[in-house]
């Protein structure tokens, strides 16, 4: 009889912890992925895909900003909708970089739903890219795992911009995001 319940508890904290993990898709926005056409063009283009609650260190060979608007540690609110619950967020920056930072469209190497608008890749996060910026209508293939599908895939640059971009952490939907990849200057505003 003990070992049923103990089972049975185990089966519990099982299925609690499953749906929880379920609970880290995005369902409704636009920064990295998204699953069909109208979540991605909502802006950002992460829609329903699954997005990892650390999003690592960043990539090699990206270059600190020397004097950002919004320095690691700070506080800051967010304005970007990539992601549901990501705009008015409360974030703290957790890095600053300068480099070319391109929104992209690309088919997941995964068999999901192309996607469009994703933003963003940084130049550090594509194969053999070459000098910054590319032109939008660029060929290249990412070497960023932000979401699933995405290391690997055939994309297409869409636009760039040289603003300051960022890593932050914040909470969304009852989930925290550490080192999310990533905001531009103009998706931020101070706390």
């Amino acid at each position: 009889m003990q070992t049923r319940r103990s089972f049975v508890g185990l089966a519990a904290v099982i299925l609690t912890g499953g749906t929880a993990l379920a609970g880290c898709t995005d369902s409704g926005s636009d920064i990295a992925q998204t699953s069909d056409a109208s979540a991605a063009s909502d802006g950002g283009g992460h829609g329903d895909m699954e997005h990892p609650m650390d999003g690592g260190p960043a990539p090699e060979g990206i270059a600190p900003a020397e004097d950002p608007e919004f320095p690691v540690g700070t506080t800051v609110t967010l304005t970007a909708d990539h992601m549901e619950g990501m705009a008015g967020a409360t974030a703290t920056v957790s890095g600053a970089f300068t480099t070319t930072t391109y929104s992209v469209s690309y088919t997941p190497t995964d068999g999901g739903d192309p996607v469009t608008d994703h933003r963003w890749v940084v130049h550090e996060e594509l194969e053999n890219p070459g000098d910054a910026p590319l032109p939008d209508g660029s060929e290249v293939v990412i070497t960023a795992e932000h979401m699933a599908g995405m290391k690997g895939a055939d994309a297409t640059i869409d636009r760039a911009t040289e603003e300051t971009v960022y890593m932050v952490d914040y909470e969304a939907v009852g989930m925290m995001m550490t080192n999310h990849k990533w905001v531009v200057e103009s998706e931020i505003e101070p706390a």
